[in-house]
């Protein structure tokens, strides 16, 4: 028995010091939690599901359309980042930086572009996705800087 209880010590020490280094869980950014979109007529949204050709290469959190929208860690404002080349309703949003992560955050409008935000401050509003998208689930996307990383162990 006391062997045991070491080995679920040492996993709770490892698992806390990861969590730790990390910056550990993200702030809510919107609603009541950060639930994963799940899937309707326009796709899924956890990372790397299909899109056509192509894999989503971020998360999709629920958002109500007007939602405000929360910092999900402190960091670094650092401009807009749009999802779109093209302009319409939803094509907004913004990079932030910090607590050893790097994310853009896309159908929002910030209520800023540049500057210190701590986690768990208001971020800006959710857009009208439905204007874009009818029928879709409204989410917030949020993708690792580089595409590479996926952000859902950290919402």
């Amino acid at each position: 028995m006391p062997g045991h209880f070491v080995k679920i010590l040492v996993v709770v020490l490892c698992a806390t010091t990861v969590a730790v280094a990390y910056g550990g869980t993200w702030a809510t950014m919107c609603q009541s939690s950060n639930r994963v979109r799940g899937c309707d007529f326009h796709g899924c949204g956890h990372f790397n599901a299909r899109r056509g050709t192509r894999l989503h290469k971020g998360v999709d959190i629920v958002c109500r359309d007007g939602s405000t929208v929360y910092a999900p860690f402190t960091g670094n404002l650092q401009g807009i980042s749009r999802p779109y080349s093209k302009t319409n309703a939803i094509n907004d949003g913004v990079k932030l930086s910090g607590s050893g992560f790097c994310v853009k955050m896309f159908y929002i409008k910030p209520d800023r572009y540049y500057g210190e935000i701590q986690k768990g401050e208001r971020l800006g509003t959710m857009l009208q996705m439905q204007s874009v998208y009818g029928g879709i689930t409204s989410h917030l996307h949020v993708q690792s800087c580089d595409h590479s990383i996926d952000p859902t162990p950290n919402v």
